[in-house]
């Protein structure tokens, strides 16, 4: 059988294109290579313990309730307070106030610094407002632009005011650390805030994070519940989801996709919802394609050479035998915590040399450099039955504690024989630091847990690093759309009949754009079908 259209990923962005061409009546084929879906975003239970074992929470940004009140999709969302903290000192975040707690929280850290932190919320105030403009409105791809009062009251009035923004945004696209260095003097206040983020975020991206975090939000269940929801939308509206299907082989000559085990199955058209990089070293036959997409193609594959995913994510997931309410009064359901305010800056040297750099050999360097980073690191920590009770046993908590790393190092790791071994060095390096700092009482409470690092996340998403976001900031060149005003462009390839969504069409990229990029894919193939 010959689909309208085969999507390749079935994470958020392939889930998103297939329903909404579901809802066109196409017919439609979404493969993903794992047993489930959801890519980095999903749930799991183990023991009565729900986790996230991707995506913490998930913010609107004019896309999220947009996308599924087009759909028709029902969805309870929680409150999803977020929390920041470094050693003693906790704020909850909760509106317009934020901003002005956050800055005494930092002063009393920092109270030498204090010049420096009101220069620094004087720029997260002004990031605040052009993010006021930007997610001013529901996103239009998912508005009747045929609307007229639509246009001419709400749209025309917005674009004004987001070209306007987009220049001023511009301004910002230095890194997070240099933009810090200009307006701060202390290296650890610098890493407190740096920290939290990508090395090398642009820095409006990373100045705007107070506004995402009051705009996060939880869907009861789990964040899992989300992927649900779309996948029963797709088998209810005629489309096939098969899972266990790695798609290994791409002829776009005769437009069919070969499977692991041989199977092909021919389309129309294809979006490829999965890495960029599988995407091109699938493709078979690649100079036996015709002009103008072959040397496209060609010079596509080219530019992926030698570039990196983004940061990913060292999760340690615990089951504690404390009560949410121990936890709910130190800090909120979300937290961001820093357990030392020396900052990273002061790890030792070790001879590690990360983002490209040569790592040592000497695993008890390893070891001591990997101890004094996870006692100075910055932990986002999520306790998901503080939002929905039902999540855990009654008296009980699961917690997830991620902390960003580096994929190369613990690849290192791996080819040095003592992955495992540096897996439990970790999990029992990070309950000490927070057992010793901000939960006293965990020390003893622990029931279980288990360690996911970057190989985990890569064997699981296929995502080039175990990446999270896309690509890395620190590459010499990001070969895909970086500019908003061109993300319609993000998903066009120059494969006949093929386009793309998801993470790596975009950068900075995360779980918005995947839905964006996932209805700009479908919406393309829809023109391309007519």
């Amino acid at each position: 059988m010959k689909h309208d259209a085969i999507i390749v990923g079935g994470g958020i962005a392939g889930l998103t294109a297939a329903a909404f061409l579901c809802k066109q009546g196409c017919s439609v084929l979404l493969c993903e290579k794992e047993d489930r879906l959801g890519g980095l975003v999903g749930s799991y239970t183990q023991n009565g313990f729900t986790f996230d074992a991707g995506l913490r929470a998930m913010e609107n940004s004019g896309v999220l309730l947009p996308m599924l009140k087009s759909l028709g999709i029902e969805m309870e969302f929680l409150e999803n307070e977020v929390s920041i903290g470094v050693e003693k000192n906790i704020v909850r975040l909760a509106g317009a106030q934020s901003l002005a707690a956050y800055g005494d929280m930092l002063k009393k850290t920092f109270p030498e610094d204090a010049a420096d932190i009101d220069r620094l919320l004087l720029a997260v105030q002004q990031t605040m407002g052009y993010m006021d403009v930007l997610y001013g409105i529901d996103n239009p791809v998912f508005m009747n632009l045929k609307d007229t009062a639509y246009l001419a009251h709400t749209l025309l009035p917005w674009a004004m005011k987001y070209m306007l923004t987009v220049g001023k945004i511009k301004k910002l696209s230095l890194p997070i650390e240099d933009y810090l260095r200009g307006i701060i003097q202390n290296p650890s206040l610098i890493d407190c805030i740096a920290q939290h983020f990508f090395k090398g975020t642009p820095a409006f991206f990373a100045l705007s994070y107070l506004s995402l975090y009051l705009d996060y939000r939880y869907p009861r269940g789990g964040t899992g519940a989300l992927v649900e929801k779309l996948e029963a939308y797709i088998l209810a509206h005629g489309g096939e989801v098969q899972t266990g299907t790695k798609i290994v082989s791409v002829n776009p000559t005769v437009q069919t996709l070969t499977d692991g085990n041989g199977a092909k199955y021919p389309y129309e058209t294809m979006i490829w919802a999965a890495d960029m990089n599988a995407l091109y070293i699938s493709i078979d036959k690649l100079e036996s394609m015709e002009e103008p997409g072959r040397t496209a193609s060609m010079a596509q594959k080219k530019c992926l050479e030698g570039l990196h995913g983004g940061d990913s994510v060292l999760t340690l997931y615990l089951a504690a035998d404390l009560p949410i309410d121990y936890f709910k009064a130190i800090h909120s359901p979300h937290f961001f915590y820093t357990p030392e305010q020396a900052g990273l800056h002061s790890l030792p040297d070790t001879g590690i040399r990360l983002h490209g750099g040569t790592l040592t050999d000497d695993r008890e360097a390893l070891k001591q450099w990997l101890r004094a980073f996870l006692r100075l690191t910055t932990y986002e920590i999520s306790i998901p039955a503080m939002r929905d009770p039902a999540l855990a046993p009654k008296g009980k908590a699961g917690l997830v504690i991620s902390t960003l790393t580096d994929y190369e190092l613990w690849k290192h790791i791996r080819d040095m024989g003592w992955y495992d071994e540096c897996k439990a060095l970790c999990q029992k390096t990070i309950e000490e630091t927070l057992c010793g700092s901000v939960y006293p009482e965990l020390a003893d409470k622990i029931i279980s847990g288990s360690v996911s690092t970057p190989l985990t996340l890569e064997q699981r998403t296929g995502n080039t690093g175990g990446a999270i976001t896309g690509w890395a900031f620190t590459n010499p060149r990001i070969p895909a759309v970086s500019r908003m005003t061109q993300i319609a462009k993000s998903v066009v390839t120059p494969i006949p009949n093929v386009w793309q969504a998801g993470q790596w069409t975009y950068s900075p990229s995360g779980f918005p754009i995947s839905i964006l990029t996932g209805k700009m894919a479908a919406d393309a193939v829809l023109k391309r079908l007519r």
